[in-house]
């Protein structure tokens, strides 16, 4: 039997997309993050403990909506983090490269539970991991049980870690997606971390699950409270309507 070749996933042009699109936009969002002032830090003490505590490991946690500041915040520390072995997530990839993150590659649907193995080993050695809580796709602000997993096979404290900006950009996407403006005043809020014991059996995770869950969304109003504006974070349905109420800034306040 004849097996026929395996169908790439990239285009003609992508050999050459790929050398051009990810220097550009890692040195564009360098620029802009460079512009942006942290002016509040809560909760740094309790990271630093709990980095002491397990040795310098760790797996940090944030919502999708929340990934655009921590290109900075992070990118120097040389996190690890998933991307799946999609044609965009090679783009995203080498964009991270870029930024300082490591990357191991798999996703829910290609290379999952090997990926996550991988993960857990490098944390084992030492590496500091970062993950999306809910997906690169959703649903929105629903934390997954990965996280969850990869803490507690790797004996390693699972921090919630948000920001939150005076002046943003919010994309009407899935998760209404934000991108801090030039110059934005930004607050970063770590959440008091999750030891989650090797014991653990699967039908006890669920309650780990939704602590972290919750306490992603306490960090993010925390975030958005210091500037005094809740941020919506679910896709437009209706002209003008979101989660949170119509989308417009308040007089005075244009973001």
């Amino acid at each position: 039997m004849v097996m026929k070749p395996k169908k790439s996933i990239f285009r003609w042009y992508d050999a050459l997309l790929l050398r051009v699109i990810p220097p550009l936009v890692a040195l564009l969002v360098k620029l802009l993050m460079q512009t942006c002032r942290i002016t509040k830090v809560e909760g740094q003490e309790r990271e630093k403990e709990a980095l002491i505590r397990s040795g310098g490991r760790a797996v940090y946690a944030t919502w999708h909506q929340r990934m655009a500041y921590h290109a900075r915040y992070f990118g120097s520390r040389h996190i690890t983090i998933l991307i799946s072995q999609s044609r965009d997530g090679e783009y995203g990839a080498r964009i991270a490269a870029r930024l300082g993150f490591r990357s191991v590659r798999g996703s829910s649907t290609r290379g999952g539970i090997g990926a996550l193995r991988e993960m857990i080993e490098r944390i084992k050695r030492g590496e500091l991991a970062g993950v999306f809580a809910d997906g690169p796709l959703g649903p929105p602000r629903i934390a997954k049980m990965g996280a969850i997993i990869m803490a507690r096979s790797a004996d390693a404290p699972l921090i919630p870690v948000l920001w939150g900006a005076d002046r943003c950009w919010c994309l009407n996407t899935w998760d209404r997606y934000l991108i801090p403006k030039p110059f934005a005043r930004v607050a970063v809020y770590f959440a008091e971390p999750i030891w989650i014991p090797a014991s653990t059996k699967r039908e006890g995770l669920e309650q780990f699950r939704t602590l972290l869950e919750g306490r992603l969304n306490e960090g993010a109003r925390w975030c958005d409270e210091q500037f005094g504006q809740q941020r919506p974070w679910r896709k437009v349905k209706k002209q003008g309507v979101s989660e949170l109420g119509p989308i417009h800034d308040s007089p005075g306040q244009q973001k």
